[in-house]
């Protein structure tokens, strides 16, 4: 009790104390409530856990893989190399057209063409 405030008269009057104390009271309950919220917010995020169908995803995943397979399939021979050195083998449009001693220009049209092609090759829609 020893740290608690106590009234000095000669620093103002008893009714700017009270309010004084009711302000401070009231910040701390509201810094309090925020505190809580937001371990709580923390704690719900963390212990969230989505449904997760492990091996519906592995089905599905290996379904895609089957038709982008045989999609790619149905792409020329350079159209396949194009998009297969770029999006598989993650080189810049510049670094395909070096490994396959080409120009830039042939590179961008034989990508273009390619993913045209697997577009229309799984029904994707624009």
């Amino acid at each position: 009790m020893a740290d608690r405030p106590r009234y000095d008269a000669g620093r103002g009057s008893a009714l700017t104390w009270i309010l004084t104390m009711a302000h401070r009271r009231a910040i701390d309950r509201i810094r309090s409530s925020q505190a809580s919220r937001d371990r709580d917010t923390r704690e719900g995020i963390r212990d969230y856990r989505p449904e997760y169908d492990s091996v519906a995803e592995a089905v599905e995943t290996s379904i895609e893989h089957a038709r982008v397979t045989k999609a790619l399939a149905r792409l020329t021979e350079l159209q396949r190399q194009a998009v297969t050195l770029a999006y598989y083998g993650g080189y810049s449009h510049s670094e395909v057209a070096a490994l396959l001693n080409i120009p830039i220009g042939t590179v961008k049209t034989r990508l273009r063409d390619g993913m045209i092609r697997l577009r229309d090759e799984l029904g994707v829609t624009s």
